[in-house]
């Protein structure tokens, strides 16, 4: 997959800030897909404080039957600072990378962490998305910023994710009496899209598909070298 730089990654935590309140106005958020969803990648980002290393990992699996058509993991150096709501100048960079590796570009992608569910609009979906520039959807396991009412028990209630008055994402439960997700749009995607496409791609799992086998995989990886 080919990749062409969106910005410079050596930056102070000023200049980032700077950059996520720039980019956030370039975020497109209703549908914009070229092609039919036929893949649709996962992507798990993790970084060890012992090794100072960001590691991640992408699966592409087949739409919709959910089948993986593909893998790939990249690691490297973690070079910026850990700085609240600058999260991913630390992991796109690696995110990336292994994106680089995978043969062919995805329709969508699923990225675990939050998207314009985010204080300045841009979380690690958003940055993903306008490098990709593929639709990209946030899917977190919790909340980072607003409030929601509680959901029914069922699977497939929603509700919506406010903050500062604005709707900035969707909490989804994927599973009956589960704890649901945080779906928040990344870039080229609307969000009832984005819960819409979230929610086809969750079987038995809380997770969907692509990113639970991402996480299975960097999971394994750690257990593999001891990190």
């Amino acid at each position: 997959m080919k990749i062409k730089p969106l910005h410079d990654w050596n930056l102070t935590p000023s200049e980032a800030v700077a950059l996520q309140k720039q980019f956030a106005h370039e975020v497109i958020r209703e549908d914009a897909f070229e092609r039919p969803v036929k893949r649709v990648a996962g992507l798990d980002l993790g970084h060890s404080p012992v090794t100072e290393m960001s590691r991640a990992v992408v699966a592409v699996l087949s739409f919709p039957e959910l089948e993986l058509v593909e893998s790939a993991e990249a690691e490297m150096p973690t070079s910026f600072p850990y700085v609240p709501g600058l999260l991913s100048f630390r992991e796109t960079p690696v995110a990336i990378k292994a994106l680089e590796k995978i043969a062919s570009a995805p329709d969508l992608i699923l990225v675990d962490g939050q998207g314009h569910a985010h204080p300045r609009r841009f979380g690690i979906a958003c940055h993903v998305g306008l490098f990709v520039d593929v639709p990209t959807v946030g899917v977190a396991k919790s909340i980072l910023v607003g409030r929601h009412e509680d959901l029914p028990p069922e699977r497939g209630s929603t509700a919506e994710l406010i903050h500062r008055g604005e709707v900035v994402g969707t909490v989804l439960r994927t599973k009956d009496k589960v704890q649901p997700v945080f779906v928040s749009v990344g870039h080229r995607i609307s969000l009832a899209t984005a819960t819409e496409l979230v929610l086809r791609c969750t079987t038995k799992y809380r997770l969907p598909e692509p990113t639970r086998l991402a996480d299975k995989m960097s999971s394994y990886r750690k257990k593999a070298t001891g990190s």
